[in-house]
């Protein structure tokens, strides 16, 4: 971690209004975290939370075993369009958990591990969304873009261009691993952590 990394993680970490959650900032040795939401919209806004999935990875496993999963109950309405992407209806999540518990169960969840997910970056922006005004701070988490990684990979290869399909089925395709049915936040979570291991494993070649 550079010198402006730990300036900006010193800087978070004093931001924190609940020491109770002070090991976010703690790390992990040898643990990650893959992890998704899926949500009432792409645009981060007007969007709600409506279910969170996460499993660990250890070495080159994925402790499915150790997996977690949580509903959440939006506060507004949900449109139908969005019904038909991840097949949550309302009154599937109609006995959700209002979203800061599910919040504070995914951060006891995942502590100080690094995160992984694909287009991670949305994805932390929903849980800075309502993590700011929870405990004045956003996730302190590493970050771990599996497309990033891919894309380098890839790109070494190439002579003639740099185009890259960044698409989540050609990229699971290319690894050579299952795609589990996706826009399901457990599914997806599973699905990065395989991409996650396969990326690695290939770097190793």
């Amino acid at each position: 971690m550079g010198i402006f990394d730990t300036f900006k993680r010193n800087r978070n970490r004093r931001k924190l209004t609940d020491p109770s959650f002070d090991f976010l900032f703690d790390g992990h040795p040898d643990e990650l975290v893959s992890f998704d939401c899926e949500t009432t919209s792409l645009d981060v806004k007007e969007a709600e939370i409506i279910s969170i999935g996460a499993v660990k990875i250890r070495g080159n496993k994925i402790l499915t075993s150790d997996a977690f999963y949580v509903l959440v109950k939006p506060e507004g309405i949900m449109e139908a369009s969005n019904v038909t992407i991840h097949g949550l209806r309302p009154k599937d999540l109609s006995n959700g958990l209002p979203v800061e518990e599910a919040l504070r169960l995914f951060l006891n969840f995942i502590g100080g591990r690094p995160v992984v997910g694909y287009f991670l970056e949305y994805d932390v922006a929903m849980v800075n969304k309502f993590l700011k005004p929870m405990l004045g701070i956003q996730l302190p988490n590493r970050q771990i873009e599996v497309s990033s990684i891919y894309y380098r990979q890839e790109v070494r290869k190439k002579f003639y261009d740099s185009y890259v399909d960044m698409r989540m089925a050609p990229m699971i395709k290319k690894l050579g691993i299952p795609d589990l049915p996706r826009h399901d936040a457990m599914n997806d979570s599973i699905n990065v952590a395989m991409m996650y291991l396969a990326l690695q494993a290939r770097g190793r070649r």
